[in-house]
């Protein structure tokens, strides 16, 4: 791309300095790519220029991300494929073009803002570490990395195998839990000894017969070398040891996959949460407050479902545990956060254990804190974090998973001190959601304390040994959109760090897994016998009732469908720009009815800046365009059932779920709608991207532009009223979809066979990364300990 951009803006200098003067004229430093290409589009029919329009200018300027300007100098960052950057600078008085490097690009950036000009900083670069780490290409392997670790080293392994090597032997030597000891014995002692002991294993248990299970067998087979783990059934202890057998005549990656899953090695799980309140009832839509508990709670359900079931499979009789670490909150306002210990519903060893943050002094700290001012906390609440779960599992855990930025960070102290396989997942990553957050950080660091934040993700990023994501969408985008992590690949925060090169997207570590909806709760409203019809009395009353505390507007006509949105009531969420988009349209007004579940509609109930804002906002635009016969609004906090019934009971009329949030990290409400038979309407920026198939099971809408969004849904009505069985058909294929991808059983088979594998090449390769993790740990003390130690002193 560069050397045909080059060439073209030398003969044709004419057409681009008078482009680039308009940008130029424009009065501002920054552009943002969407504006540069609108204003690009004008300017070649204003100027008879239509010819730019299929030209490498022209293809620059689309993939360009935003514009910089300082005079005598104009920076472009393109974006020519998926996490690929480029460059580039334009001299309006000698009218040169030329590439520039990622440090030069930041470095210009920084002189936006006034205070960092010439200010010597902190340059950041992880790539020298990992240099010769394996890396993936092709931007279609990303999300992808445990594939690729597997096929790059299932060739290693061969080698090892043919120079006499043996990493599968040693790694089947040092499995065992309670003083038991799986797989193999000292009766093995080299790889050609495994092999024998494996053809005279599976002849003995061609001759037995086939309902005798492990104990039957484990004297004979213990003097062939072999210990638990093999499997329960004759037929499971032969699969797993055909599966090493073929293995070790040919490794093959699909085969390692397989045979390291069935290897017993998770036992324990620790999963961090700290912030927000994190409890089972009457915590949803309070701050900090959302998905992010809806996700875990429905993660370790199964997760001891797959882990009990693999434990069982392979012939083991213990007992899985885990630990959903988070913070212990003295004023609980009402919830169960004062509790120390509470056992997770549905589950029979899974336990929610809190810890509370403490002053200097040491003194509980009893009220609930921001998500954005927990950093200061976070060390010492890992150290006590440790001792209990130490305690109570009387051993290291065999998985540490973190959750958004501050549990990600809790992880890697934790993970770093126990010497456990870390697994982070983000969730959201504030980065994202705030326009150049970054580049203006210090006039938003009072607020959201970003130089804490954004450190604590390049640590936890870096230092995690696999990254899960919901989708693609996560890590890198699409072709028009940044992923959130990849927007962690170079950026600038003047005055404190600039980070050249943060993370790498083409990392193996990140794999896309993604999760569900709870079945027992969310299901079709076609399922009759599961309905809990005993709701609907309160339902109704909810939604076609007359006013209420905390509620505003009685729906006039109760036989129009309903839209119905439900989300916490943040700006990202955009519920007000819905709201807006209804109010704006008379003729969706005509044909439906607007449901709105969240936050508080009253703004002293709200101890959140943002939340009151909207709540604020949600008023104004209902008196604007006089809604209130059209719009029920309810700041009431919904327990899993009633919510899951009203998925249904909205389906029952024909209603559709809408989803407009300016960015979604993954859209497990787009989830729950669909698998209850809702036609769902979600943003097309993050995960619904890939959850839906546009036109098929169900609609993308661009929040930016709510007459487009709105226009999609009035097509969906329209085709209703032509077609009776428009509405059946997307509902069939919304909940198809989310059973073939989207299923909470795929999620945790996924997440503990990427455990075991990577606890495998961990052992068997240089994937400790040990460099890497010596540049972090100077990162956390040199740099964010210091900022988080200043957050406590001005607080």
């Amino acid at each position: 791309m560069l050397t045909k951009l080059r060439r073209f803006v030398e003969d044709n200098q004419d057409a681009v300095y008078s482009l680039f003067r308009r940008f130029q004229g424009d009065g501002r430093n920054l552009i943002l790519g969407s504006e540069i290409w609108d204003e690009f589009l004008r300017f070649c029919k204003e100027n008879g220029h239509e010819y730019l329009l299929d030209s490498p200018l022209a293809e620059a300027l689309k993939k360009s991300q935003e514009a910089t300007i300082v005079d005598p100098w104009l920076y472009l960052d393109i974006r020519p494929r998926v996490a690929r950057w480029l460059y580039v600078r334009y001299h309006f008085e000698s009218m040169s073009f030329e590439e520039v490097s990622t440090a030069e690009f930041l470095a210009f950036k920084e002189n936006l803002v006034n205070d960092s000009y010439n200010i010597p900083i902190l340059e950041i670069d992880f790539n020298p570490f990992e240099r010769n780490f394996p890396k993936m290409n092709q931007s279609r392997s990303i999300g992808h990395g445990v594939e690729f670790l597997n096929r790059r080293f299932s060739t290693k392994l061969t080698n090892e195998l043919a120079q006499g090597e043996e990493p599968l032997l040693a790694f089947l030597k040092v499995h065992g839990y309670q003083d038991v000891s799986f797989m193999i014995n000292n009766k093995i002692d080299s790889t050609a000894d495994l092999r024998r002991a494996l053809i005279r294993g599976m002849e003995y248990l061609d001759k037995q017969p086939p309902d005798r299970e492990w104990p039957d067998l484990a004297h004979d087979l213990r003097v062939l070398g072999f210990e638990p783990g093999w499997g329960r059934t004759i037929e499971g202890i032969r699969i797993s040891m055909s599966l090493l057998a073929d293995l070790l005549e040919a490794p093959d990656h699909e085969i390692l996959e397989q045979f390291l899953a069935r290897i017993p090695m998770i036992f324990n799980v620790v999963i961090l949460s700290p912030h927000g309140f994190f409890g089972q009832e009457h915590v949803l839509g309070r701050p900090d407050t959302g998905g992010q508990v809806v996700y875990i709670l429905d993660q370790v359900r199964a997760l001891e479902r797959e882990m009990q079931k693999r434990i069982y499979n392979q012939g083991l009789d213990f007992t899985p545990q885990i630990l959903i670490i988070t913070r212990l909150i003295p004023d609980s306002e009402g919830t169960t956060c004062s509790y120390p210990v509470e056992q997770v519903h549905g589950t029979d060893n899974a336990s929610i254990v809190r810890i509370p943050f403490r002053n200097h002094d040491g003194t509980i700290i009893p009220h609930w804190i921001s998500r954005f001012q927990v950093w200061p906390y976070l060390e010492e609440f890992s150290r006590e974090a440790e001792k209990e779960i130490l305690a109570r599992l009387g051993r290291r855990p065999d998985l540490i998973i973190g959750n958004y930025s501050d549990g990600n960070l809790v992880a890697y102290l934790l993970a770093r001190s126990l010497e456990v396989t870390m697994c982070t997942i983000a969730h959201a990553l504030e980065k994202t959601k705030y326009l150049y957050s970054a580049l203006y950080w210090k006039d938003m660091e009072e607020q959201y304390h970003f130089s804490c934040q954004f450190t604590a993700d390049l640590i936890a990023m870096n230092s995690a040994d696999f990254i899960i994501s919901s989708t693609f969408q996560e890590i890198a985008g699409s072709s028009d959109v940044v992923g959130q992590y990849e927007s962690y690949s170079s950026f600038t925060m003047p005055g404190l760090q600039r980070i050249i090169h943060g993370v790498d997207v083409f990392d193996p570590k990140f794999n896309i897994v993604s999760p569900g909806a709870d079945e027992e709760t969310y299901f079709s409203y076609t399922e009759n016998d599961m309905r809990l019809y005993g709701l609907h009395g309160e339902l109704e009353d909810l939604i076609y009732g007359s006013a209420q505390a905390d509620s505003r507007g009685e729906l006039a006509d109760k036989d129009k469908p309903l839209l119905f949105s439900m989300a916490r009531l943040d700006h990202i969420k955009n519920l007000t720009g819905l709201v807006q988009w209804y109010g704006e349209n008379p003729e969706l007004q005509e044909l439906s009815n607007l449901l709105i579940i969240g936050g508080t509609t009253n703004p002293d109930y709200s101890g959140d800046n943002e939340e009151r804002e909207q709540v604020l906002r949600m008023h104004e635009i209902i008196d604007t365009y006089n809604l209130e016969s059209k719009v029920r609004w309810l700041g009431v906090r919904l327990d899993k059932k009633l919510s899951g019934e009203l998925y249904r009971y909205v389906a029952d009329r024909k209603g559709v779920f809408v989803q407009p949030a300016y960015f979604e990290a993954f859209g497990l409400t787009v989830i729950e709608a669909m698998v209850s038979g809702l036609p769902t309407f979600a943003t097309c920026f993050g995960g619904p991207l890939e959850i839906i198939e546009h036109g098929r099971s169900g609609f993308h809408i661009d929040p930016n532009h709510g007459d487009k969004a709105t226009q999609v849904m009035l097509d969906f009505f329209q085709k209703c009223a032509e077609d009776p069985n428009y509405w059946e058909t997307i509902s069939a294929q919304g909940r198809q979809r989310v059973a073939e991808r989207y299923t909470w059983k795929l999620y945790a088979k996924r997440l503990l066979t990427l455990t075991c594998i990577y606890g495998f090449w961990k052992f068997s390769t240089n994937l400790e990364r040990e460099e890497t993790n010596r540049y972090l740990e100077m990162l956390y003390h040199l740099q964010f300990r210091h900022r988080a130690e200043q957050m406590r002193n001005v607080g």
